[in-house]
């Protein structure tokens, strides 16, 4: 896999590889990498270790023993993808109280 810009790059170029035929295997390593990068809530985390762990029990089955599809679990990834995009890319909010300590201080000088 060639060096992308940045850990969603990578992420997407893997979930892509994986959709034409590649193996769960090497999305799986590169998400669980690239991922760990990401300045995410907690809860991204959570859902996207059960996404990948269900991926990894579905590649020792075959699709018709296993209980989810690969096939929907790559569509359940790609979501998680879109909405943590979403989330990197939203406004940080401002911290109102550090915000009014710092200002107290030029009240008090005035």
């Amino acid at each position: 896999m060639n060096q992308n810009s940045n850990p969603l790059d990578a992420m997407t170029q893997a979930l892509r590889q994986c959709e034409q035929g590649d193996t769960t295997t090497q999305l799986i390593r590169i998400w669980r990498l690239e991922a760990s990068q990401l300045n995410l809530p907690h809860r991204y985390g959570d859902v996207l270790h059960g996404l990948l762990d269900r991926i990894e029990s579905s590649a020792l089955f075959s699709e018709e023993s296993c209980s989810f599809s690969q096939k929907d679990q790559l569509a359940a990834l790609r979501v998680w993808l879109e909405k943590a995009t979403e989330q990197l890319h939203q406004p940080q909010p401002v911290n109102l109280v550090q915000a009014q300590h710092s200002g107290d201080g030029e009240k008090k000088g005035a």
